[in-house]
């Protein structure tokens, strides 16, 4: 009988080797999973980030609605005080227009007033009763422009309606103001006739000829007869 040799170290060699078999099923479904987390995550996020920038886009849309609104509303606001400015200025200037057409002939506008040199002389008195029968009154005057003006519309001495007759030294106007300025009068005036018997008591006021235009108030005897201008306001 033959005898058989086995080779006990090949067996070894063969048991202990590796394995080399390839992976199963459970390693691919791993990786696939991970893949759909990972994937689910990010669009996670990327709605979030959506969701946000449509919050932050409606509020900005929200603010800018709310300022448009409030700026059409002062646009409307500033408009319409336009147009009320705009009708006053209107009405008024018609008025005035319309005033202007009534100055009757021989009559002298200055502003909004209209001015007459009477053509004949009398005593203050006369010159005032003159004056309100022509719907009107002496001149009361309010500004050196107006003192001016009128300095320029005569050539001769002409009362003013300016008068001390209710209380020596106490100037008042037809209108019932006191007069609170003293740059008209002519130096030394008033001196109501400076002692002077023959001239009388000086109660009453006017234009000195020829005198400066700023410079050119007189006291005078209310009897003495000069002319006069007469005033009506529009």
């Amino acid at each position: 009988m033959e005898e058989i040799y086995v080779n006990t170290e090949s067996i070894k060699s063969f048991n202990q080797s590796p394995s080399t078999s390839p992976p199963g099923p459970r390693s691919s479904e791993g990786r696939f999973h991970g893949g759909v987390v990972l994937s689910l995550v990010l669009n996670f996020f990327l709605l979030a980030g959506a969701i946000v920038f449509g919050v932050l886009y409606l509020e900005s849309v929200q603010r800018s609605a709310a300022e448009l609104s409030a700026v059409r509303t002062s646009l409307s606001e500033e408009r319409d005080l336009l147009m009320a400015n705009l009708t006053g200025k209107t009405e008024e200037l018609n008025r005035t227009l319309s005033k202007m057409k009534t100055c009757c002939p021989g009559w002298r506008m200055f502003g909004s007033t209209c001015y007459f040199l009477s053509n004949k002389s009398g005593s203050w008195d006369k010159g005032r009763e003159d004056c309100r029968h022509r719907g009107a009154d002496l001149v009361v005057i309010d500004s050196p422009e107006e003192q001016t003006f009128l300095s320029r519309l005569t050539t001769e001495d002409t009362w003013i309606g300016l008068t001390d007759k209710q209380k020596e030294g106490t100037w008042i106007w037809v209108d019932g103001t006191t007069l609170n300025y003293t740059e008209y009068w002519q130096t030394p005036q008033p001196d109501n006739g400076d002692g002077h018997a023959h001239l009388g008591e000086e109660d009453c006021v006017h234009f000195v000829q020829g005198a400066d235009d700023l410079n050119n108030w007189n006291d005078l005897s209310c009897e003495r007869k000069i002319r006069w201008i007469c005033e009506k306001t529009l």
